[in-house]
């Protein structure tokens, strides 16, 4: 391994001095290491020829933004854990140090998760934009609480007209997100399948839907204001009555190298639940 980038979470205080320690480790090692704020995406995107692993410095949301800026890259992401649950984070702050050079010796394990591709077409025909999603692509109302109509089809068959908040399509990744706050089951991560859920809907289709890898879906909005497109949490487009969404499986994948036990889900899940639950429990 020769070259390595570090992407922070630039509003943790903890994190970039983080990231210019674990800087200073690997170019100790004789690495080339660059160093960028996780928001700065197209300023990250410039320095990837020759990355081999990207560390994430930060929680969940700074790992979804490693993942856009590595799409279409085989560039694997290791997550460090500043965040509270860090379903997508390998190490902790106290892992570091100790488990740095077994990564650096590449006697990890590579994880690849699924993502999904969304295309977006704009009604007025004059706007048509393509997004990559690791966890999840949400078509919903605006800042106004009123429902939207979204009509979807499945592989171009009419399937149903949700009257609701909106509409979640997750990954296996994002089943352990958004989706299951609405009530959607969770998918191993290695899982191929992805998920179809409405967001409180209102006499209309309730049941989440699993649907197989070679699935293609369709969601065509009509809402009286406006409405949003979020991917990932992190790219929010306002939408206008008659946009429409294809969403379907990427040929893109994101890569994780890991050391911890690729067995270990079920049993980290559970912790991670039960931490959950701890977190909301105290906050109310």
């Amino acid at each position: 391994m020769e070259k390595v980038g570090i992407l922070y979470h630039p509003m943790n205080r903890v994190a970039y001095p983080l990231a210019e320690e674990l800087q200073g480790l690997l170019s100790s090692q004789g690495l080339s290491v660059w160093l960028c704020s996780a928001w700065e995406e197209d300023k990250a995107r410039g320095q990837l020829d020759g990355t081999e692993l990207i560390f994430s410095i930060g929680g969940d949301g700074t790992v979804l933004r490693a993942a856009q800026v590595v799409v279409s890259r085989s560039i694997p992401i290791t997550g460090i854990n500043l965040g509270r649950l860090g379903f997508m984070t390998e190490l902790s702050v106290d892992e570091l140090k100790v488990e740095l050079p077994v990564l650096l010796r590449g006697e990890g394990w590579l994880d690849e998760r699924a993502m999904l591709e969304v295309e977006l077409s704009a009604s007025d025909k004059k706007v048509s934009a393509k997004f990559f999603a690791l966890n999840d692509v949400v078509m919903a109302r605006g800042e106004v609480a009123r429902m939207v109509c979204i009509e979807a089809s499945i592989d171009g068959e009419p399937m149903t007209t949700y009257w609701a908040d909106g509409v979640i399509m997750a990954t296996a990744t994002g089943s352990t997100g958004y989706s299951l706050s609405a009530g959607g089951p969770i998918l191993h991560p290695q899982a191929k399948e992805f998920l179809l859920l409405p967001i409180l809907p209102h006499l209309s289709s309730a049941y989440p839907l699993v649907l197989p890898p070679a699935a293609v879906v369709k969601l065509a909005i009509s809402a009286a204001r406006q409405a949003t497109l979020s991917i990932d949490g992190h790219i929010n487009l306002p939408l206008a009555s008659g946009d429409t969404l294809t969403i379907k499986r990427s040929r893109n994948t994101t890569r994780f190298l890991r050391i911890h036990r690729g067995d270990s889900f079920y049993g980290s899940l559970e912790r991670r639940l039960k931490g959950k639950h701890q977190v909301e429990d105290r906050k109310g």
